[in-house]
């Protein structure tokens, strides 16, 4: 009785014991994955948390934009709002700026521009294309495309002239405007360059003069044909320019003669065939003084004390234009974001940080 007991016993047990093994198998291949997952999470909670520090990367973005079929290059560098700049010459490029820009892209998203025939951009067939109208359409298609938004336009020399050609007529895309170096008459821009030429150095003043006598272009070897002479580009861009384009850190690396890639159809059909002192090409047309008092967006207006474009213009914008700001920045000449670069950058900075202009018209002259 206790034997048969024992066995059936022994038989419920191993029976027991088959179905629990299976049981447990499945138990055990269901518990792996979590105790595989727990195991991780024990190994993540005991690592050292990642350290966090402030991002300090600003990578670049560059691309074409098309403009009506002609490509227009960009880049861009920084975070924040957008600030468009536009370049002088006509015919310069955007690299002149940098790195003295570069401070501003902290707080700021920076957006160049090569405007058309310039730089890395799309040179025309037909000169004829190289107009300020056309090349407002450029920022606009680079405004559009990146899609900006509001932006901040600021213009240096020639790039202030397309900057208040660009707010006569799209101001509501705008949120600031700042017109640095530039002029709004080009009567009255023609009447600096005079005084500019009359008060060179007696040797220079000679030497400009017979240059232009001579005529600028169609003289020399067949490589010089279509540019100025080298000996015109020393008296009036070295001798007669060099005192007003710097001041406080003159470029020691100039040299009047180094014009390597600047389209010289553009600036002759733009700046105009008969030297630097007399603008007469296409550019003859900017007459904005009687305008500007219909920019209504608020605008910065900086100039160097011993300015190329004479502050007695930017004065002149400043009284025309209601809700604008001046800024005359000592010791510096056309270059100001060289000759004062923290001046330049913290004039901005401020400038498109403040929710309302102070009291509209405010007038610095800083020191």
């Amino acid at each position: 009785m206790r034997l048969t007991a024992y066995f059936v016993l022994a038989g419920l047990v191993c029976a027991w014991a088959g179905v629990g093994a299976q049981g447990l198998h499945a138990q055990t291949a269901e518990a792996a994955p979590a105790a595989q997952a727990a195991q991780q999470q024990a190994t993540t909670d005991a690592a050292p948390p990642p350290r966090r520090v402030p991002v300090a990367d600003y990578p670049i973005q560059e691309g074409y934009m098309d403009s009506g079929g002609v490509l227009i290059y960009y880049t861009t560098i920084g975070r924040g709002a957008p600030i468009v700049i536009v370049h002088g010459g006509p015919g310069g490029s955007h690299d002149y700026f940098l790195p003295y820009l570069l401070p501003l892209a902290r707080q700021n998203r920076l957006i160049f521009i090569d405007e058309r025939g310039s730089g890395r951009s799309q040179k025309l067939d037909d000169p004829a294309g190289y107009t300020v109208d056309n090349m407002v359409e450029d920022v606009e298609a680079v405004r559009q495309g990146l899609v900006l938004g509001k932006i901040t336009l600021l213009g240096h020399s020639y790039g202030g002239v397309l900057a208040q050609a660009y707010a006569l007529k799209y101001q509501n895309n705008l949120s600031h405007l700042i017109l640095c170096s530039t002029f709004a008459s080009t009567t009255e821009m023609n009447q600096v360059l005079a005084r500019i030429k009359a008060a060179a150095p007696a040797d220079v003043r000679e030497q400009i003069e017979r240059e232009e006598k001579a005529g600028l272009y169609g003289r020399g070897k067949d490589y010089e044909k279509n540019r100025y002479t080298n000996d015109y580009m020393i008296a009036a861009w070295g001798g007669g320019y060099f005192p007003y384009l710097y001041q406080n850190h003159p470029d020691a690396n100039y040299d009047p003669t180094q014009v390597t890639g600047l389209p010289w159809d553009l600036y002759r059909e733009m700046w105009g065939s008969n030297g630097e002192f007399v603008i007469d090409g296409n550019l003859k047309s900017v007459e904005y003084v009687e305008r500007l008092h219909t920019i209504h967006v608020p605008t910065l207006i900086i100039a160097g004390d011993h300015d190329e474009c004479d502050p007695v213009l930017s004065q002149e914008m400043h009284e025309k234009i209601a809700d604008s700001q001046i800024a005359i920045l000592p010791k510096s000449g056309h270059m100001t974001f060289v000759d004062q670069q923290g001046m330049f950058n913290d004039s901005v900075n401020t400038f498109v940080r403040l929710k309302k202009p102070k009291g509209g018209a405010a007038v610095t002259k800083v020191d």
